[in-house]
């Protein structure tokens, strides 16, 4: 039986360079910082395609589905941005973060590179 089923880092970012080459608009969610109970550690990723279509995990539960949200708008304007939930953030309580701890996560488009020639 496996330890953890959420795919490691290299997977997710594997992914999105290869969805990003598919010609599907990606962006990338990383978990950049984290206070008090957190679900994911820093650096926790979660690639989305302008679609919703997820691999990853930043938080879980709702908190997750505002993220894919807020990705697909930044697909939308390729205009990164930063998100914050927390406990002390109401949110935070209708997407289900009420375990005390706070995350910050940052959300950016994918541009895949030209292959090389």
């Amino acid at each position: 039986m496996s330890q953890d089923s959420t795919p490691s880092t290299l997977d997710i970012l594997r992914t999105a360079e290869e969805w990003s080459k598919a010609g599907r608009r990606v962006a990338l969610a990383t978990v950049i910082d984290t206070w008090g109970s957190a679900p994911r550690p820093v650096g926790s990723h979660l690639v989305i395609d302008e679609d919703g279509n997820f691999e990853g995990s930043v938080s879980g539960g709702c908190v997750e589905g505002a993220v894919v949200s807020e990705a697909v708008d930044v697909i939308d304007t390729g205009k990164p941005t930063t998100l914050e939930f927390g406990v002390a953030d109401e949110t935070a309580w209708r997407v289900g973060l009420s375990c005390g701890g706070r995350i910050q996560v940052y959300v950016e488009p994918v541009v895949a590179s030209p292959a090389a020639g």
